[in-house]
């Protein structure tokens, strides 16, 4: 695979067929492409489509598109489904010999329900029957279609025996191409695999429909629910060597850095953040109208989502009749990469049959957190509505912006406008999304907190952003994300009653430390305990013994930050007059002794070891000694050399 070929400039999409078994789907594809999209000698031996097939239709120098062939035999609508997710045009095929049959209109309704946007109705075998029975067909196709949802071109009857109508076929593609959306290439890369092999040369092969985004060689896609980075080696479109992945193209990534054995159908390549495999999701869902019963509590079911099909059981919802519409979450039993506004199906579990589908509202819901019927979520509803409703939820947690793009199904590009139009509702700062009701109450929590520092400790400075953020609660990273963001809105509004910031602490604007009588009464006896022990430093529980019913630590710190006193080390505080004056004795003992031990300086300056030893460790921190070994010197004299 040869990156030397670049597809960016034509206009692709892709189309897949459906119908019932043995109307000549495969038949139609060759007859158009050439391409014998049955691959397996079972599929040959017995003549029907057993897997998905896949060929090149060109349609002129700039348009061309990527046919999936699915199987129409209705053991094999898993295989059929993973075709169907993903294309843009259905080719509804129905044999002009038999009309619409029980497969048809469940494949009809898999197109429905996967909302795929446009379809060409075609019908074959033309050659089969005479003029007047293929009108009575033709009537029949157009009046069921005109009761779709799906916006379907007039039919077009061809024969692949014959060839006839082929050209009429094309030239509905081309119509219908004209009013394709290209899907966008400014998103995130997604493709859902459908193949997985290997070849000499080349290693690891994926194939799938691009949805979204573009890839590029060189570049690394991550594998999920595998959660393994891989590097694209190479990059075929149909066979032919390109530079770049783009959507809405059936592409083959060659991988480096993962095994054939470890990727399967169902895993997705992807780019870019958010990402991840999900266990449960809420959807909006429909029950066909022929379904077999409604889907409730419990109801153990088969989803099909993009190339992978799930087991899962429906949890939190009412019951949803046949016909009906409705919401529900669902239990999945093996992970599955699943990104808001994705479609998917829903089939029985036993016995298997197709009976309804739905729209991914939330990929990832709050587990713990509100339950599905309190989320008041609905298709229709604004993504800034649904954007502002989870941050409701979130509260001060706040929401990730990396995460949002696949959690609302939206380009990067696109979730800056959704921002945009919720700013009346949220405040957002980093990488962190908050409602400004949720930010008002922090505000309000915070103020709260400090004013009740100020009146537990009333001679602290004030609370401590860290004590701050301890009240708000911990453990999740976005919410100490969120923090700072509290403090500086609160600062910015000035706060409930005022405050402000001083350093690491906050407290109430205006607020200072005060003395009760109680306290001015323990600081002056303090002050002259501390003046008459001079150098022989008391410990804090020993005055703490001294000042019963006094809360010493709170004074002694408060004295601190006065400059009254000054800290020795945790258990001691000291005159500045007395450390002024040890400082000098002991400056002048070591010009004259040089290096010294403590019991030498014990004898100098007149102190025991239990007060000697605490004011040589002040005098090393402070840099006016040094220690070396179990001596002291001079910091000067140890940085010069100078004995």
């Amino acid at each position: 695979m040869d990156p030397a070929v670049s597809t960016a400039g034509a206009r692709r999409f892709v189309v897949g067929t459906a119908g019932h078994i043995d109307h000549g789907k495969t038949a139609l594809v060759k007859a158009l492409t050439g391409v014998d999209t049955d691959r397996w000698a079972e599929e040959k031996r017995r003549g029907i489509t057993i897997d998905l097939g896949f060929a090149p239709l060109p349609l002129g120098d700039d348009l061309t598109v990527s046919l999936v062939d699915v199987p129409g035999h209705e053991g094999f609508i898993r295989n059929m489904l993973a075709g169907a997710t993903g294309i843009d045009v259905a080719l509804l095929v129905i044999a002009a010999d038999e009309g619409i049959m029980p497969q048809t209109e469940e494949h009809l309704a898999i197109v429905e329900l996967l909302g795929v946007p446009r379809g060409i109705p075609v019908i074959t075998k033309r050659d089969l029957v005479d003029s007047e029975w293929l009108d009575l067909v033709h009537t029949e196709v157009s009046e069921r279609l005109g009761r779709s949802r799906v916006s379907w071109e007039p039919p077009v009857a061809v024969s692949a025996v014959m060839g006839t109508g082929l050209d009429d076929l094309r030239t509905a593609l081309r119509r219908v191409a004209e009013r394709i959306v290209e899907r966008p290439a400014d998103d995130q890369f997604r493709l859902p695999i459908d193949r997985v092999f290997a070849l000499p040369g080349a290693g690891t092969v994926v194939t799938g429909s691009t949805w979204s985004g573009t890839v590029a060689v060189g570049e690394s896609v991550r594998l999920l629910p595998l959660d393994r980075a891989a590097r694209v080696r190479s990059i075929e479109v149909h066979g032919r060597p390109a530079e770049r992945a783009l959507p809405g193209r059936r592409t083959a990534l060659a991988l480096v850095g993962v095994d054939k054995d470890e990727l399967q159908r169902g895993d997705v390549a992807v780019t870019g953040t958010g990402w991840t495999a999900t266990r449960v999701f809420d959807a909006a869902i429909e029950v066909l109208p022929g379904a077999h019963k409604a889907i409730t509590v419990r109801t153990r079911l088969r989803v099909h989502l993009g190339t992978a099909e799930v087991l899962a059981r429906a949890i939190q919802l009412g019951s949803v009749e046949p016909g009906a519409r409705g919401l529900a979450r669902f239990a999945l039993e093996t992970p599955l990469i699943a990104r808001g506004g994705d479609r998917f199906v829903l089939r029985s579990f036993s016995p298997v049959t197709t009976i309804g589908g739905g729209v991914v509202l939330d990929p990832r819901p709050p587990i713990p957190g509100p339950r599905l019927r309190h989320r008041g979520m609905v298709p229709e509803q604004a993504l800034s509505e649904r954007l502002s409703g989870w941050a409701a939820e979130a509260g001060l947690a706040g929401l990730s912006l990396p995460d949002l793009p696949v959690r609302l199904g939206v380009s990067p590009v696109r979730l800056e406008s959704v921002l945009e139009e919720a700013r009346a509702m949220l405040v957002r700062c980093g990488d962190v999304v908050v409602t400004r009701a949720a930010m008002e109450q922090g505000c309000g929590r915070v103020s709260a907190m400090i004013a009740r520092h100020h009146a537990d400790h009333p001679l602290d400075p004030g609370m401590s952003l860290q004590a701050i953020r301890s009240g708000l609660g911990t453990g999740s990273p976005l919410r100490e994300a969120l923090v700072p963001v509290v403090l500086d809105h609160l600062l910015a509004m000035g706060g409930v009653g005022g405050w402000e910031l001083d350093g690491g602490v906050a407290r109430l604007a205006g607020w200072r430390p005060s003395l009760d009588g109680q306290t001015l009464a323990a600081r002056s006896k303090l002050l002259r305990r501390l003046a008459e022990a001079r150098w022989e430093v008391p410990t804090i529980g020993e005055l703490q013994r001294e000042h019963a019913g006094v809360a010493l630590p709170p004074l002694l710190a408060h004295l601190a930050r006065e400059g009254v006193i000054e800290q020795v080390d945790q258990e001691r505080y000291a005159e500045p007059e007395a450390l002024a004056s040890f400082r000098d004795a002991l400056e002048g003992a070591l010009q004259e002794l040089g290096d010294a031990t403590p019991a030498e300086l014990r004898d100098r300056l007149g102190l025991t070891r239990k007060f000697l030893i605490p004011m040589l460790e002040w005098a090393d921190r402070r840099g006016i000694t040094e220690r070396r070994g179990d001596t002291r010197r001079l910091a000067l004299t140890a940085r010069t050399g100078n004995p």
